[in-house]
């Protein structure tokens, strides 16, 4: 890990220096060639007020990233927000009635028994409340049938215990007098949360709070008391962005560095203080700063390979050049011009392999090169020299081109930009 500490005296101080942190952070993974996301985030188990993850975006990540297709706002699915439907509540139009749905309990049973659609059906989440704020044992947590509860977003709300804890089916029996895969909001005597598109829905169907029974044409006020809404689940492709401008692409990512706002969280716990500008003493404002180093390089290369190996980004590569000589045992023309051509790119500043095994295969150095995942390459040979070229390969684009070798170190310059 590279990790950063840094303390203040104020609120302001501490958001000057997490911003160029952010700048400075965004800059090295820029520069390391990687296609990342800095992405809000929830400061977890470390606590503070604030913090953004950076994550490469990969098929093989750990998380799920959201971001807009219209604006530069990314958050971890954890903490994006689910912004509500617009507009007005469909009007209710059918009556509440109960039906017997024996052995029906998933939503997709559910949905397919009675002939509507994952959406239309909401489903009803059973989680342990918070012994220190509310005497109920139980919260229902309430979502639309196609909508995942978010863990992070419900056990911060007030009255649910944290870490969130799902009931078991005893307590469920004991405390409600049915199964998880009945129950309903309607007429249900503990503490519900509805997430705001379930609270936008009409004339849906949910459990009747009795085994093997659902309800259909429920609708809020009319069949539910006011309930209280929040936002609980986790966003999908598609949903309108939180900043207002186009809609969420989701995506996985790798986590390789993480910044936080600590505020006085640990400072606190420490007791420490500094004398402020009034001569008064004040417990410290604090940041952490961190970017996991062997991480930055699994991810390069998740994120940059073929079927023949690594493609280092050129900032990353071990070498960024390979010097290929043809039949370098037979040729003193080809030694010359390799040893010459290695010493003066090294002399431009770049970083350089010479292959001078003396009777290796062309093809053999070759399949080297590309295991090791060097992304530019530049065969030296007597016919090329003849005519005063040598051949350059860009492992990315998979093109070559012959060089004159005197333009070469412009060229060159300009190829690895």
């Amino acid at each position: 890990m590279k990790d950063a500490y840094s303390f203040h005296a104020d609120q302001a101080s501490l958001q000057q220096t997490y911003d160029t942190m952010h700048a400075a952070y965004t800059a090295i993974f820029n520069r390391l060639g990687l296609d990342f996301r800095p992405v809000l985030a929830d400061t977890g188990s470390i606590g503070g007020n604030h913090s953004h993850e950076f994550h490469v975006l990969a098929a093989s990540g750990e998380d799920d990233i959201a971001f807009s297709n219209a604006s530069d706002y990314a958050a971890n699915v954890e903490m994006a927000e689910a912004v509500a439907p617009t507009g007005s509540r469909p009007t209710a139009s059918a009556d509440m009635q109960e039906v017997a749905t024996p052995g029906q309990h998933s939503i997709e049973q559910v949905s397919r028994f009675l002939g509507v659609k994952p959406e239309q059906v909401a489903k009803t989440l059973i989680v342990l409340g918070d012994p220190n704020q509310s005497t109920t044992a139980l919260v229902a947590l309430v979502l639309r049938g196609d909508h995942e509860l978010n863990a992070i977003k419900a056990e911060k709300l007030q009255g649910v215990a944290s870490p969130l804890t799902f009931a078991s089916e005893a307590q469920v029996k004991a405390i409600l007098g049915c199964s998880v895969g009945s129950i309903g909001p309607v007429g249900l005597n503990i503490p519900t949360i509805v997430d705001r598109s379930a609270a936008h829905l009409a004339d849906f169907a949910c459990g009747a709070n009795r085994d093997d029974y659902h309800l259909t044409g429920v609708n809020w006020e009319r069949d539910c008391p006011p309930l209280q809404v929040e936002d609980i689940r986790n966003v999908i492709p598609g949903d309108t962005s939180p900043d207002g401008q186009g809609t969420l692409e989701i995506k996985r990512g790798i986590e390789v560095g993480h910044i936080f706002q600590l505020g006085t969280k640990y400072s606190e716990a420490m007791n420490a203080r500094v004398l402020n500008e009034e001569g008064r003493e004040q417990v410290m404002l604090m940041g952490c700063y961190g970017i996991g180093v062997s991480r930055v390089v699994a991810a390069a290369i998740e994120q940059n390979h073929d079927e023949k190996g690594i493609i280092w980004p050129d900032a990353l590569a071990p070498f960024q050049i390979a010097v290929v000589p043809i039949n370098l045992h037979k040729s003193e023309q080809v030694r010359d011009a390799c040893e010459t051509l290695y010493a003066d790119l090294q002399q431009a500043g770049f970083d350089v392999l010479l292959m001078d095994e003396e009777k290796a295969r062309l093809g053999v150095m070759l399949a080297d090169i590309e295991l090791m995942g060097i992304p530019h390459r530049i065969v030296v040979g007597d016919r090329g020299l003849e005519q005063g070229q040598v051949e350059y390969y860009n492992r990315r684009s998979e093109e070559s081109c012959q060089i004159a070798v005197t333009e070469l170190s412009e060229f060159l310059a300009q190829a690895l930009g």
